[in-house]
């Protein structure tokens, strides 16, 4: 006889982080809190043709009629009847045009297979303009396309890898129009920060005004801060810019709890506070035996008596008897080692936490994603 074991732990991976810094702040570069106002990327997309595919091409009139517009743009005349595209498939091409790009820089091009077509392996994308949200061309993207991958067989077996209707043109768009944006005839820096915050915004404004030795910015909301231009900066943005983001700001972080019940992910923050509360907490074990029961014919047994196995399953659920513990904490390690005395699992653990949150004890912000 076999006898298969099986025990269900309900529990996920569990992950606490927090910061060293003893303080309820903690300094920052101003380069990775805030950015430049009008300092961004910009979107492009366009629409076009992949040739040279190996027979993995659309079977759709999306790439014929492709096919057909750009023949008869060449000057040749075709019949529908005659074009087959299983060499050609009609693709999207997307990419980010950096700030302060120039004309005659080079970017990435992202392609994507827009109908059936199969893989984009070994295929060339013809030129195709890329547009702006304003609906003007900024660039045009071709070359050959490359999927880091593969994909062969048919018939309901078949060898794939990667994302074979996707691929990558490195260095295939061309920009061919810059986006107007000249920061050195400012006379104003309008810096947004990435986190908005009225403690950290007036603690930029400060840091920045210590630094320039003078009142030289203000902070109309706790997402921005404006900076006007010293006069030892006239035209030399550059090197105000750099200047600034070189500079250490504390930054106040809000007490959050984050929480993602489909993978039973728990991050706390450093500012999160427990009222002294008293917690009821339970465990639920799941044990499945699976046992086998051969069955073998007698001895002198008729013609055709075979062995027969047949499994049989028996469940057993044991819960642990609850326990009623006092825990409370003002600082973060002493709710985690509050917590991990009770011996909680994830799952466990957010159910307590969504709890502590509506009986007021939780002094935090409860997300959950």
């Amino acid at each position: 006889m076999k006898k298969i074991s099986i025990f269900i732990s309900m529990s996920f991976v569990l992950a606490l982080s927090w910061f060293l810094s003893a303080n309820s702040v903690s300094a920052e570069r101003v380069k990775d809190i805030a950015s430049i106002q009008g300092v961004r990327e910009n979107e492009l997309v366009g629409y076009g043709l992949v040739v040279g595919l190996n027979g993995t091409g659309d079977k759709s009139g999306a790439a014929l009629q492709s096919v057909m517009n750009m023949l008869f743009r060449m000057g040749l005349a075709v019949e529908k009847k005659d074009i087959k595209t299983k060499n050609a498939a009609a693709v999207m091409i997307t990419a980010t045009l950096p700030p302060f790009a120039k004309t005659g820089n080079k970017i990435d091009a992202l392609v994507s297979a827009l109908v059936d077509a199969k893989s984009l392996q070994g295929g060339t994308l013809l030129l195709t303009p890329l547009k702006g949200p304003d609906g003007k061309v900024y660039a045009l993207a071709q070359g050959p396309i490359s999927i880091g991958g593969f994909a062969a067989g048919s018939g309901g077996t078949g060898v794939q890898k990667n994302h074979p209707t996707v691929g990558k043109i490195p260095n295939g768009v061309t920009i061919e129009k810059e986006i107007n944006f000249d920061i050195s005839k400012v006379d104003v820096l309008p810096m947004v920060l990435n986190n908005p915050d009225f403690t950290t915004a007036s603690n930029l404004k400060n840091v920045i005004n210590k630094a320039l030795n003078g009142s030289y910015a203000i902070s109309p909301d706790p997402s921005s801060v404006e900076v006007t231009v010293p006069p030892l900066y006239k035209n030399r943005i550059v090197d105000m810019v750099r200047f600034l983001e070189s500079l250490n700001v504390s930054v106040d972080q809000a007490a959050k709890v984050i929480i993602n019940e489909r993978t039973g992910t728990v991050i706390i923050g450093e500012n999160v506070k427990l009222s002294p509360v008293a917690i009821s907490h339970g465990s639920l074990t799941i044990e499945i035996r699976k046992d086998m029961q051969v069955s073998q014919p007698p001895p002198l047994a008729p013609e055709g008596a075979e062995t027969v196995v047949a499994p049989s399953s028996e469940v057993d659920v044991r819960e642990q008897q609850a326990s009623l513990i006092k825990i409370g904490g003002v600082t973060l390690s002493e709710i985690v080692n509050a917590l991990n005395k009770l011996g909680v699992t994830p799952r466990d653990l957010i159910a307590i936490l969504q709890s502590l949150k509506a009986a007021g004890a939780l002094k935090a912000e409860l997300e959950i994603i």
